[in-house]
C-alpha cells in the first residue's frame, strides 16, 4: 500500500507562527544559523553545537515538522538544509534587528517547552 503525503502551503500567519516557535529554542536557533551557512549532516551539526545526536535529532524533527528544514538523502546519509533560501535572509534580518528589552523582564512564553 502506498501512502500519499498531502502538502499544503502555509498561510502568512502560520509561517510566522511556525518560525517563531522554532526560534523560541536557543538550540533550534543555532541549528538554523548553522544551516544558513551551509547544509550539514546530523553528526557534524551535533559536534559543531556540542550536543548529543539524540538531542539534535529531536530538534531537527521539530524543524522538519515546522517546515523550516528538509532532509535530503545522500547515499546512506541524510543531509539537512533550510527549506527555502528566503529563511536564511529572514534569519540574517532578525539577527541584525535592534530590540529594546527591560533588564528585569522575560518573555512570557520563555518557560514553555514544545515545538511546532
Amino acid at each position: 500500500m502506498y501512502r500519499l503525503w498531502m502538502l499544503t502551503i502555509a498561510s502568512e500567519i502560520e509561517v510566522l507562527a511556525r518560525f517563531g516557535r522554532a526560534l523560541a529554542d536557543p538550540i533550534r536557533c543555532r541549528i538554523l544559523i548553522a544551516l544558513r551557512e551551509e547544509p550539514a549532516y546530523p553528526a557534524d551539526l551535533a559536534d559543531l553545537l556540542g550536543i548529543s545526536r539524540t538531542r539534535l535529532s529531536n530538534h531537527l524533527a521539530c524543524l522538519r515538522d515546522c517546515g523550516l528544514v528538509v532532509a535530503l538523502p545522500d547515499g546512506r546519509r541524510t543531509r539537512y538544509e533550510l527549506s527555502d533560501e528566503r529563511l536564511g535572509h529572514a534569519l540574517d534580518d532578525l539577527r541584525t534587528a535592534v530590540i529594546a528589552v527591560a533588564a528585569d523582564r522575560i518573555c512570557p512564553d520563555a518557560d514553555e517547552k514544545g515545538c511546532c
